[in-house]
């Protein structure tokens, strides 16, 4: 059952491939419109994700500073920096948008 799956995923990502080749206007440097439409729904995306990684993230270093109160520094430390690696990637996003729409 298993292995009749993935075999119909494969052709079925086989199938898919010419629908993402570009079109005549798109290959000879054309401009899309919808490009400020996806990158507002990019950063969309990217900003709710990323509040929702941070609350959980601080919810849980709150739970574990209220079990253990004594490693107090080392929980707040790694908290801070996982919070900064999860705001990095939304930066990310901001640029990618920055420098994809003109």
């Amino acid at each position: 059952m298993t292995k009749k799956l993935v075999m119909l995923f494969i052709a079925l990502m086989f199938c898919a491939i010419p629908m993402f080749a570009q079109g005549g206007a798109a290959a000879a440097g054309g401009t899309n419109s919808l490009v400020p439409l996806t990158a507002g729904f990019a950063i969309a995306i990217a900003s709710g994700l990323g509040a929702i990684g941070m609350g959980r993230a601080v919810g849980g270093a709150v739970e574990g500073l209220a079990r253990n109160p004594g490693a107090a520094k080392v929980i707040q430390a790694n908290m801070i920096l996982g919070l900064v690696f999860m705001e990095s990637l939304v930066l990310y996003v901001i640029v990618i948008i920055f420098v994809k729409v003109q």
